[in-house]
This record gives structure tokens, C-alpha cells and sequence, in this order.
């Protein structure tokens, strides 16, 4: 104790007045270092103001008025928590209704994908019929969109051209796309200024 200053801590723990066998050697060293007494004189002044001034009730929706203008950061698991508990009716017999429901409803997902993946025959065959019918309807909207685009002998010239045509045709609604996005970015941004 005799060669180091106390720390802040130890000045606090005397100025609180806190009872302890480990204060004693806190005390004899106040009283051998003129540093220290002065640090600690300032801060008992310091506590002693602080004391003597009126303490105060809030009214009574004083913390749910703060609380009102407080922005919160809620967790997205708490916002979905909270979300599904709003759905849970709170009548027993709706609420035995709707988990027998959801029963019913859970058993008979589970058993077709059981089934199915018994029969992997019959989920490929799906599988297979589900991504031709989708390729299918893009080829279609494509050469529609060919079509309205370049006229039927475009669309003829595109579907015998390949993948060179198919590329420039891509490029080209990719630029078309992109200038359009642009434009009515300006045109909104025009017709904000005006507002403001």
C-alpha cells in the first residue's frame, strides 16, 4: 500500500462508508497521502450534494410514456413467436378442433411422402413430367415473346438460328429491360422533385 495511490474504487468503496476488514489499510493510507485525501475529500463533497438533493416521484405512466418514443429492435424469432400465438384460438374445444385438424393434416403429408418414396418409380415419373410440362411452357412464352417481338418470320429465323441468335436476342431484351428500369427511375424521380 505503501508505494501506489488508490485506485478509483477503493476511493468509492471509503466514500460509501462500506464496512469491510479489507478497508483498514484504505484508511491508514488516506491519511499518509495528501493525494488521495484530496481525491477523496472531492468525491465524499461530490456524494454528499448528490444526497442532499430532493428525490422525486415520476408520474404514474412516466416510464410507459419514455417507452412510447423508444424504438425497440425486436428479434425476428420473437416477432414469429408472438405472431403464431395470436393464431392459437383460446377456447379449449376450437383449440382441440384445430389441433385434430392439423393432426389429420400432418398424417396424410407424412403418409404421401412415405408413399412416394416407396415408389420411386412413380416420383421420377412425376418428376419427368413436371419438368417437360415446365420446359414446355417456357419454350412457348418464349416464342411468343419472340413472336410479338420480331413478327412471325423473326421468330422463324430465331427458332432456326441457334444459340448465336438466342444470345443476341437475350443481350438485346437484357438492354431493352435495363433502359426501360432506368427511365421510369428518372421519370419517378422527376415527378418527386415536382411534389417536393
Amino acid at each position: 500500500m505503501d508505494h501506489r495511490h488508490l485506485l478509483p474504487n477503493e476511493i468509492d468503496l471509503l466514500v460509501d462508508g462500506t464496512a469491510g476488514v479489507g478497508l483498514a489499510p484504505f484508511r491508514a493510507h488516506l491519511d499518509e497521502c495528501n493525494d488521495c485525501r484530496a481525491r477523496y475529500d472531492e468525491l465524499r463533497i461530490v456524494s454528499e450534494a448528490v444526497e442532499a438533493v430532493p428525490h422525486f416521484v415520476p408520474k404514474l405512466r412516466f416510464a410507459d410514456s419514455v417507452m412510447a418514443g423508444v424504438q425497440v429492435a425486436e428479434p425476428w424469432h420473437v416477432g414469429v413467436t408472438e405472431s403464431a400465438k395470436r393464431l392459437v384460438p383460446t377456447s379449449r374445444p376450437v383449440r382441440m378442433l384445430g389441433l385434430a385438424g392439423a393432426s389429420i393434416v400432418a398424417v396424410a403429408v407424412s403418409g404421401t411422402a412415405a408413399w412416394l418414396a416407396l415408389r420411386g418409380d412413380l416420383a421420377g415419373w412425376v418428376l419427368d413430367l413436371v419438368v417437360d410440362r415446365g420446359r414446355e411452357g417456357i419454350v412457348a412464352g418464349a416464342s411468343a415473346v419472340a413472336s410479338g417481338a420480331l413478327g412471325a418470320d423473326g421468330a422463324a429465323t430465331l427458332a432456326n438460328g441457334g444459340a448465336p441468335t438466342i444470345a443476341i436476342l437475350a443481350a438485346v431484351l437484357t438492354v431493352t429491360a435495363i433502359g426501360a428500369l432506368l427511365a421510369f427511375r428518372r421519370l419517378a424521380a422527376t415527378a418527386a422533385a415536382k411534389r417536393s
